[in-house]
């Protein structure tokens, strides 16, 4: 109880709430313009935090996430066009209201699903990473190798279409980590006679190039210069008689909670698929599945709940076992890494109070999310009027300097704009990056753990497979690979045998 007391009090200064204000501002405004995310906004923020109190940068870089998450339904509803993959599903039936004229219901549906996804979802994390880094922090390198295997794996394996381009996208990532000095023998690596290279690439150099620098220029290339749509209607004040609906359909609320928060919690899943699966559950259970795509209001509700309750799902992961959820929680782990604070299951027991904090200042930015919504939704139609023209050379300025200021020398921002060229090409190529930045992130904790185990079994490497736990971990990596060309070839044999 100290403890979380302790934390309350980092969280609850002027300053800190101040910072968490506009975090929030910051994610809601970028997720909901359709083309930008929350993912940008960390990769443009989190350089700047460098010289920040470690409690104050991830306090600010959670509170742009959640703010993020709540942001990106307001393009589904106003445009029909997401701010963010994780409000796809809203638009169906977001937009429908829209044109029907129940704009305002919409937004005040979306606003308050936002909230109940969101805090009840950390309250669960809070309580669950304890019980799991009890668990996890009885594993060895073995299970800890698997589990980035896994994590990979999985994200690669939702690359249906693309696996083989996932697995490129892997592999990228893995081989950009062997660049500077090994961390088990300090043997160097791909240096090429530059210091420079000693270290590795650093993490914001690649995330900056990867996210902000190449989703800017390959938006400008293409033409985009805002919204397709602006939108035109009358909105009036959030509608308070809109927490009725929610008596209605609290079984729909609690399925789409729990799909969100268990989708959340494997890795490389995340919002974008919990809202799709909420929405067709949702459709499927309804006694009127016909409403569903014509303006419902429980349309906006299941996936706006779910991909919310995401946030508290992709979190354990994060704390308990040093594994990202997702791409915007590898980024936070990347920040974490930046403030010299290594997630996993040994997080609790040496940094308790920092672990309070975030599970709190998740809580508090989804307070402040609501409250900023429930007061601002006469001014949505003015963040989705936001000229890119005006935005794009700012979020680069910014971006640079913050690459500059991180690493105080040119070569950072030279090798900015190089991974600003590779991730042009990964998207040419039709290359994600998920899977790049998953492996990146975790590619260190891979190959050390890797080395670890040889190491500990004098070089038999079928101890990854005596060992129970680890054994099931690579054999269900692998199952995730291979299920999608097993489910295609069975159902070719069942359309011949038709």
């Amino acid at each position: 109880m100290g403890t979380f007391i302790e934390a309350l009090g980092v969280l609850a200064t002027p300053y800190c709430l101040f910072m968490m204000l506009i975090g929030s501002l910051i994610g809601l405004i970028l997720g909901a313009i359709p083309g930008l995310s929350g993912a940008l906004a960390i990769t443009i923020i989190l350089p700047l935090t460098f010289a920040m109190d470690s409690n104050i940068a991830i306090a600010l870089l959670i509170s742009i996430w959640v703010g993020s998450c709540s942001g990106g339904f307001i393009g589904s509803v106003l445009l029909g066009i997401p701010g963010t993959p994780s409000s796809v599903a809203t638009c169906y039936d977001g937009y429908a209201m829209t044109k029907k004229g129940e704009v305002t219901r919409a937004l005040s549906a979306g606003t308050v699903s936002n909230f109940l996804g969101t805090v009840p979802s950390i309250i669960i994390a809070m309580i669950a990473c304890p019980i799991i880094s009890d668990w996890a922090v009885k594993m060895g390198p073995w299970e800890y190798f698997g589990l980035g295997v896994l994590a990979i794996t999985l994200v690669i394996g939702l690359s249906r279409g693309k696996m083989f381009k996932g697995f490129i996208a892997a592999g990228i990532g893995l081989l950009i980590t062997q660049v500077g000095y090994s961390p088990i023998s300090s043997t160097p690596r791909f240096l090429f006679g530059s210091y420079y290279l000693a270290g590795g690439f650093d993490m914001v150099c690649v995330l900056t190039g990867i996210f902000a620098g190449a989703t800017i220029m390959s938006d400008y290339a293409k033409g985009n210069t805002g919204a397709a749509g602006i939108f035109t209607g009358k909105i009036g004040s959030f509608n308070f008689s809109v927490f009725k609906e929610f008596g209605k359909h609290i079984i729909t609320v609690i399925r789409s909670f729990a799909v969100g928060l268990g989708i959340g919690f494997l890795p490389g899943m995340g919002a974008s698929l919990s809202n799709v699966v909420a929405y067709s559950m949702a459709k499927n259970a309804s006694k009127n599945p016909d409403e569903f795509g014509e303006g419902t209001v429980e349309g906006v509700i299941a996936p706006e709940v779910s991909n919310n309750a995401s946030v508290g799902g992709a979190i354990i992961p994060m704390i308990s076992l040093g594994i990202p959820g997702d791409g915007t929680t590898a980024l936070l782990l990347g920040g974490l890494t930046i403030h010299g604070i290594e997630a996993g299951p040994l997080l609790q027991t040496n940094h308790p109070v920092f672990v309070y904090m975030i599970f709190l200042s998740a809580v508090f930015a989804g307070i402040i999310a609501l409250l900023v919504e429930m007061g601002g939704v006469k001014f949505f139609p003015m963040i989705l009027k936001a000229p890119y023209h005006y935005l794009y050379p700012a979020i680069l300025v910014i971006a640079l300097t913050g690459v500059y200021t991180n690493t105080n020398n040119m070569f950072g921002v030279f090798m900015s704009l190089a991974f600003t060229g590779l991730g042009l090409w990964m998207s040419y190529a039709g290359i994600p990056a998920t899977p790049f930045i998953l492996a990146f992130v975790l590619g260190e904790t891979l190959e050390s753990n890797f080395r670890k185990a040889i190491s500990f079994a004098r070089g038999d490497w079928t101890t990854f497979f005596t060992r129970p736990v680890s054994c099931i971990l690579i054999l269900i990596a692998i199952f995730s690979v291979v299920r999608p060309f097993v489910m295609d070839y069975l159902k070719k044999r069942k359309a011949q045998n038709a």
